[in-house]
């Protein structure tokens, strides 16, 4: 039931979210989203009401779930109540077998956006309404019947289910099953490289979709091949089309004129409404260099509070890489968080509340060349000694894909650490590859890979080195057999124009912020409210670092600095 906001709040609708059914049985509005799912569930035919087979049977319970969906804005877009089964009642082997859900990788969607913003190519967003209820069940699986809604000839009966519901175990993969036979029919194969993407080539034109349990990004070269498509499937399924891409799982997508925007500003503000510190004063950096220390430093803290806003945080880097270091670092601390960890998170959230409308730019002046840059903080970690590795990489100008971890085993040296951080950084840019090649985007070069270690690419390129690699695993020496191929190609780059060093230490803030513009983490060019920002993505194109300009850079720097110290090591 979709509701106007104003209306809302003119006929003085209470829009929390009931906690039981007794209470919204109470309210109309959620009385009404109550009888849309169960008309939906009966026209789908999602159960058959029979008596119970057996004592001995086992009956899945059901509840109701209800939620008020928001737009990206803050305003209420409608009221959902959702019937659920309790999974937990569930018996393997009984009532389920093998569960899959189809999930998202971030750096997949970030691939694709950064396509459709290279190619120009339009991006739609698709709803599957009650995606879950196409599924087809091969396990006799029995539900209890929808609470305050009990069949009044029949209160004792059960619902023998025919397709699948929600919050059965089996559900996300019955779905996917019914989904995939469909796409497959339209003419679609899936990606080899990742489940969740799917691959439409036609004659010159060419398709690309994204599912994400029922939310699908669909892009292709042809507006008449993508209404074709939008077409097929709603013929099949309850189908909503919701335009251009603006808002998806909480990212917000927003066009500029020379790109694309990604921003998750409406959840950081959610963030930090949850920590009570939305009235918190802003901070530069989200690490310092060096942490005060106090007497109640050992001092433990709610962990469950902790981790509920370090899980948060984490969801939050798919569009701030900029955190992506310091989040990784608290992380380490779920199990006992003590005073020092927390006053960490809240220094994130105190530089978030300050760049709460950062996000990161794609360039639709881009091109389509793989380039990664790979960085170790050696024996970073005080406690374990062990790196931490950091990588990015490009698609052209656009940041798609990054990381920063620690290391699982001690480095010797930081040559050593920075080779493992290497292999780290060319297994991602072959997966990318092999993403590229199945969606049959052909690089123009090799993917190259820049390193501020020269020891670090003598070892990529030098199988002589056994006295100093012997101890290495055999795995990260993949490397070499790629430069030899030639599918890889590594060069060295100055440590001041290392673009990966905030994933791997905190920097003082002039380095920070020179670095970070230079991955695309600028204000959002959209906004006419921030007078600085906009005052500064206004003039951010003249600026020589800018990513077209970056990206030209690197390339003067592959033939002018890089030469160089080539020269040393490839001799």
């Amino acid at each position: 039931m979709t509701t106007n906001n104003s209306v809302l709040n003119s006929a003085g609708l209470n829009v929390q979210e009931p906690k039981t059914v007794k209470q919204a049985l109470k309210l109309p509005h959620w009385v009404d989203a109550m009888k849309e799912e169960l008309e939906a569930l009966h026209n789908n035919n999602t159960w058959t009401l029979v008596p119970s087979p057996s004592p001995q049977t086992n009956i899945v319970g059901s509840k109701w779930v209800f939620k008020t969906k928001l737009h990206s804005d803050g305003s209420i877009d409608r009221f959902k109540a959702r019937l659920v089964a309790r999974g937990y009642s569930q018996v393997p082997g009984l009532d389920f077998d093998e569960t899959f859900s189809p999930v998202l990788k971030p750096t997949t969607l970030r691939l694709v956006i950064a396509l459709a913003t290279t190619l120009s190519w339009p991006l739609r967003q698709l709803d599957v309404k009650n995606a879950f209820l196409h599924g087809k069940l091969k396990e006799e699986v029995y539900i209890s019947q929808p609470p305050g809604f009990e069949d009044p000839i029949h209160p004792n009966y059960v619902c023998k289910l025919n397709k699948s519901i929600y919050s059965l175990k089996q559900a996300p993969r019955a779905w996917f099953d019914t989904f995939t036979i469909q796409l497959f029919q339209i003419g679609f194969y899936c990606s080899r490289a990742y489940s969740s993407l799917f691959i439409l080539h036609r004659d010159q034109d060419i398709a690309l979709l994204l599912l994400y349990v029922n939310d699908i990004v669909l892009i292709a070269n042809s507006l008449q091949l993508l209404q074709e498509i939008i077409s097929n499937l709603s013929s099949k399924f309850a189908l909503k089309d919701l335009g251009s891409l603006n808002y998806f799982l909480g990212i917000e997508v927003n066009k500029f004129p020379g790109g694309i925007f990604l921003s998750q500003a409406k959840y950081a503000k959610d963030i930090l409404c949850r920590a009570s510190m939305l009235e918190a004063s802003a901070i530069a950096t989200p690490m310092a260099i060096k942490d005060a220390t106090s007497l109640r430093d050992n001092e433990l803290v709610n962990a469950q509070e902790y981790r509920k806003l370090v899980g948060a945080l984490q969801y939050l880097t798919i569009t701030r890489l900029d955190i992506c270091h310091a989040v990784n670092k608290v992380c380490q601390f779920m199990q006992q968080p003590t005073l020092t960890h927390l006053r960490q998170v809240k220094r994130i959230l105190r530089y978030i509340k300050g760049t709460m409308h950062h996000g990161l730019r794609f360039s639709s002046h881009s091109t389509l060349s793989l380039t990664g840059f790979c960085d170790a903080d050696w024996a970073g970690c005080l406690s374990t000694r062990r790196s931490t590795t950091g990588y990015c990489v490009f698609l052209g100008a656009n940041c798609i894909s990054w990381s920063s971890k620690k290391q699982p085993t001690v480095a010797r040296s930081t040559a050593e650490a920075e080779y493992r951080a290497f292999a780290s950084t060319t297994a991602e840019v072959t997966w990318i590859t092999y993403l590229l090649r199945d969606i049959g985007m052909s690089l123009p070069n090799p993917p190259q890979i820049f390193s501020d270690n020269i020891s670090a690419l003598h070892m990529s390129i030098n199988p002589v080195f056994h006295a100093r690699t012997k101890h290495i695993e055999l795995d990260y020496h993949f490397v070499r057999e790629k430069v030899a191929l030639g599918t890889l190609v590594t060069r060295y780059i100055p440590s001041r124009d290392q673009v990966a060093d905030p994933l791997t230490k905190p920097l003082p803030h002039a380095q920070f912020q020179v670095l970070k513009f230079k991955l695309g983490l600028v204000g959002s060019p959209t906004s006419s409210l921030r007078g600085s920002m906009k005052k500064q993505s206004i003039q951010e194109p003249n600026k020589e670092t800018n990513n077209s300009k970056y990206e030209q850079s690197r390339s003067e720097l592959n033939k002018e600095t890089a030469a160089k110290e080539e020269g040393n090591y490839l001799s």
